[in-house]
């Protein structure tokens, strides 16, 4: 099993649960955002962990290409 499966099946078991208990998916995605970050916030400076979100940010829209090879 690679991290990403590992990792997603805790996610799909936190969002069954949660959702068994009335909380909405939006939340559980706040809630491990706020996680992630406290993880990064481990190893990682601010202005890191910044770029790393940021970059996601930039590439949310998979049907577009990647921000960095983008002319």
């Amino acid at each position: 099993m690679s991290t990403h499966q590992l990792v997603a099946a805790h996610v799909e078991a936190a969002l069954a649960e949660a959702g068994g208990k009335g909380i909405s998916e939006d939340v559980v995605a706040r809630c491990l955002l706020s996680e992630a970050i406290r993880i990064f916030q481990r190893g990682r400076p601010n202005d890191d962990i910044a770029a790393e979100l940021t970059a996601a940010a930039d590439n949310l829209d998979e049907s577009t290409p990647l921000a960095f090879i983008r002319p």
